[in-house]
């Protein structure tokens, strides 16, 4: 029988095992990702702060953990058990994370949610730099060198398909499903990748009789690092000089594998400034969705949320990658802005750093909408007026010892925002009635000032009662109060005349703030419309002064404690731009580079390598963030800014000092390592960062 002539043997059937596999994967990790800040901030109650440093953490360890992962396929599972096995704990990382968002379980959330995180970090990590090399050890080389590039096509394309469709789906089931008595439903959020994880799995299992299954190959980054060590000792203890310092280690190792580890460190040089890159990148998922939530989102009829805004990435990584090949590339060369690979990545940082400097911008002009937070040594003070007449306000402050004198106007408020306080400082005040219906009321007291509290107070029929009030911006709705001063208790209500629907409904004696979604209701009482069509804007607070006059009849004013969402949220779509053509200039041309200078044998090393840069960008903002040393969040988009431009400063000069080289690997077998985006060479492989 005669042979098959190369490049006719048939295609590997179990590939599309593997690519399917690898899109639930990526829809499971992406769809947690997406919506995981949020989760951390408006249910398990972490400030802006605390949910980035913990979503940055996980992160970080996503990528920390390939490390772990090549190591035990490569030294002792082998690829096949490896990503069976982890994913087994990613599955139960996905789930457990899901059930603990169930309130009727009533879980301890924060200790099971970190838990969750971290077995969902350790799976997809582990996974990571196995998925792909699994594919290519599907195929026989030479002969279908060419399937192979097809195959890397199809297998980058899973990665971005699903993380395309699990950042728009997931914010729609967190935000537009309603479950257990709740107006977001992240336990179906996270539930539904969970469930796109298991289904993974056995895709994964199912094409096991048709996989190409190889042994371990041996630790390859061990090797390398028990090399590096060993040359490092023997150089410190030894008086003869070498012309590399690694050239100590040849008593021990063969000279081939001290070669190619010369190689592989030239390249690892250029690393050293990569993290900062990503440490703006990943901000995608945490600051700028911070910033996107206090934003106006809607779009005509529809309401683009704001951690969909997330899915503007992979589209327009879709989009950009062949417009770069086919003419910003060429276009740049003509101008000579661009000769050699590392001018691209230059490029590319530096628009990575613009994109920051746009945000800061578009937070600058988010200042107005966001009112005035309560700040570490003040306190502040709301008199809320429950008459119908002025009160004249005398209080004394023991802090500078003077008497501050104010208006209280008919059912309004009186606001003091800036009290210096330290803890708590006791207020003395006066509240006289000023007109003929109010004359005779007098109250005397304390206000009791709390450091860093929004410190209210209603003035009612019969006392002045406090409460603490909550000016924050609200996701994805607005909160409202409502302060009665009624002769008897009854119901009030918010009515959604258009589609016939009481959207809220309470007694005035509860005087809790309440969730609810905008859009236009009408206030009514005993069946009275207080208020016809009140338009309650998204990101706004509220609070609704009621009165029952001696005839029956009730007044209503409506005061704005925390201004709406004004800037539209689509202002983000420039940084958006700007930071994914970053990504492409600086992430696909990096990988390039690297995989053409440094030796084929060392490419594994170098995947754990460049995923580890991610780490420790994820680990430089968790510094930034913890050092707290920034009181606006402006600042700190400009800060990551200039750090960018000083770091790319930095990589200049090394990127002008190299010098390119024309390697070959001591070894034949090219080693096929999951990374980031595809190159056009069917022997480099497609790269995955994100």
């Amino acid at each position: 029988m005669a042979a098959k002539e190369p490049g006719k043997l048939p295609y590997p059937k179990s590939v599309g095992f593997i690519v399917t596999n690898e899109f639930c994967e990526r829809f499971s990790y992406y769809g947690i990702r997406t919506v995981l800040s949020l989760y951390l901030r408006d249910k398990l109650g972490y400030s802006d702060d605390s949910a980035t440093v913990i979503y940055h953490v996980f992160v970080m360890f996503a990528y920390f953990f390939p490390l772990i992962g090549a190591m035990i396929a490569d030294g002792w599972l082998g690829r096949f058990r490896t990503i069976f096995y982890l994913s087994l704990v990613y599955a139960a990382g996905s789930v457990l994370l899901s059930v603990t968002a169930m309130p009727p379980l009533n879980l301890p959330p924060l200790g099971f949610t970190i838990l969750a995180l971290l077995l969902i970090a350790f799976g997809t990590g582990g996974i990571k730099p196995c998925v792909s090399a699994f594919g290519g050890d599907q195929f026989k080389l030479p002969e279908q060198a060419k399937y192979l590039g097809y195959f890397f096509s199809l297998f980058y394309f899973s990665i971005n398909a699903g993380s395309l469709i699990s950042t728009f789906l997931t914010p729609i089931l967190r935000a537009d499903v309603k479950c257990f008595g709740e107006n977001s439903c992240y336990s179906l959020a996270f539930g539904v990748p969970g469930i796109l994880m298991c289904i993974s799995i056995i895709f994964f299992v199912a094409g096991k009789r048709l996989y190409i299954i190889k042994n371990p190959s041996g630790n390859i980054l061990g090797k390398v690092s028990t090399c590096i060590s060993h040359a490092i000792m023997t150089s410190c203890k030894s008086k003869q000089k070498r012309e590399h310092w690694l050239d100590h280690a040849d008593d021990k190792y063969d000279k081939s594998l001290i070669e190619d580890i010369k190689s592989l460190l030239r390249v690892l040089v250029l690393f050293l400034p990569l993290p900062v890159f990503w440490a703006l990148f990943d901000q995608q998922g945490s600051r700028w969705t911070f910033q996107a939530d206090r934003m106006e989102q809607d779009i005509g009829s529809w309401t683009l949320k704001a951690d969909q805004m997330q899915v503007i990435n992979p589209f327009l990584i879709l989009v950009f990658i062949p417009l770069f090949e086919v003419a910003i590339y060429p276009f740049m060369t003509y101008c000579k802005l661009i000769k050699k690979p590392l001018h691209k990545m230059i490029w590319g940082g530096t628009l990575a750093a613009c994109a920051f400097i746009t945000s800061g911008i578009v937070e600058l002009n988010l200042l107005p909408t966001y009112g005035t937070p309560v700040a570490n040594g003040l306190a502040q003070l709301r008199v809320y007026n429950g008459h119908n007449c002025n009160f004249t306000l005398n209080i004394y402050n023991p802090h500078d010892n003077t008497t501050l004198n104010a208006t209280v106007g008919p059912l309004g408020v009186y606001e003091k925002l800036d009290i210096v306080a330290d803890q708590l400082i006791e207020m003395p005040y006066t509240l006289q009635g000023s007109d003929n219906s109010c004359e005779n009321i007098t109250f005397n007291g304390n206000f009791h000032m709390l450091e860093k509290t929004a410190n209210s107070y209603f003035i009612n029929e019969d006392n002045v009662y406090s409460f603490i009030d909550n000016n924050n911006k609200p996701i994805d709705g607005v909160r409202v109060r409502f302060l009665s001063n009624v002769i008897t208790s009854t119901t009030i209500s918010l009515h959604d005349s258009k589609k016939n629907r009481t959207k809220l409904s309470m007694t005035t004696d509860d005087t809790s703030q309440k969730s609810i979604e905008k859009g236009k209701y009408d206030v009514i009482i005993n069946d009275i419309v207080l208020i016809k069509d009140f338009k309650f804007m998204a990101g706004a607070v509220y609070t609704i002064n009621v009165l029952e006059e001696n005839n029956g009849n009730y007044m209503t004013n409506a005061i704005t404690i925390t201004p709406p969402n004004s800037v539209h949220i689509l202002w983000l779509i420039p940084q958006y731009v700007l930071l994914t053509m970053g990504e492409v200039m600086f992430s696909v041309t990096g990988l390039e580079f690297s995989f053409t200078q440094a030796p084929a044998s060392m490419k594994s090393v170098l995947t754990s390598v460049w995923l580890l840069t991610v780490a420790f960008g994820n680990l430089i903002v968790v510094f930034i963030v913890e050092g707290n040393f920034l009181d606006a969040q402006w600042k700190e988009f400009f800060l990551f800014a200039g750090l960018m431009l000083l770091d790319m400063f930095v990589f200049m000069l090394m990127a002008f000092r190299y010098k390119y080289v024309e390697l070959k690997s001591s070894e034949e077998n090219l080693a096929v390592e999951e990374i980031k985006l595809p190159d056009k060479k069917p022997s480099l492989p497609p790269t995955e960062n994100n």
